[in-house]
């Protein structure tokens, strides 16, 4: 079981940056969140690793992405940020729904079957155009779980575990 110390970052990340945008130091952010609304209320935004606090002038979404004016950040400065991390205090997530959950919060879970077989730890969440995929590693191997209603039974955060009806043929 995890201990709560370990499984909540200091840190989420809501995008990252791709490329500089224009000569006035812009950065254009692939999105990384389901609230891309987010940044219209962000005054500071934390870069890389380190999490370099940056104060943010202004954002504006464009396609796919949004675009952020760096206070103090010129055109060289912004191709240095190329591929950062761009991250929010934890206390700045946006609250979600009942039966939703944050990708941190599913890592490390332990899997077990509605039959009480241990499968392994979820160690990565897969992106789909239809649904999430859970990446359980076990004694098994790895076994990929569609995180669908019918599959995940359960999510015990408190307990660190989920409950899993597998499809037939899933793990032959």
């Amino acid at each position: 079981m995890r201990t709560k110390d370990s499984s909540e970052p200091r840190y989420l990340v809501i995008g990252k940056v791709v490329a500089p945008w224009g000569a006035g130091g812009e950065v254009k952010v692939a999105l990384e969140t389901d609230f891309p609304e987010r940044f219209e209320r962000l005054k500071m935004v934390y870069l890389g690793e380190a999490a370099t606090p940056f104060a943010l002038e202004s954002s504006r979404l464009h396609k796919e992405h949004v675009l952020l004016k760096l206070k103090g950040c010129n055109r060289d400065m912004a191709e240095k940020l190329r591929g950062q991390w761009v991250q929010i205090p934890i206390e700045e997530a946006m609250p979600l729904g009942e039966d939703e959950y944050y990708v941190y919060q599913i890592i490390g879970l332990e899997v077990w079957t509605m039959m009480g077989e241990y499968l392994g730890q979820v160690s990565e969440v897969l992106f789909t155009g239809a649904n999430d995929v859970y990446v359980v590693q076990g004694e098994r191997g790895e076994i990929l779980i569609p995180a669908v209603e019918d599959v995940v039974l359960e999510v015990d955060l408190a307990d660190g575990r989920l409950t899993v009806n597998l499809p037939e043929g899933l793990m032959d």
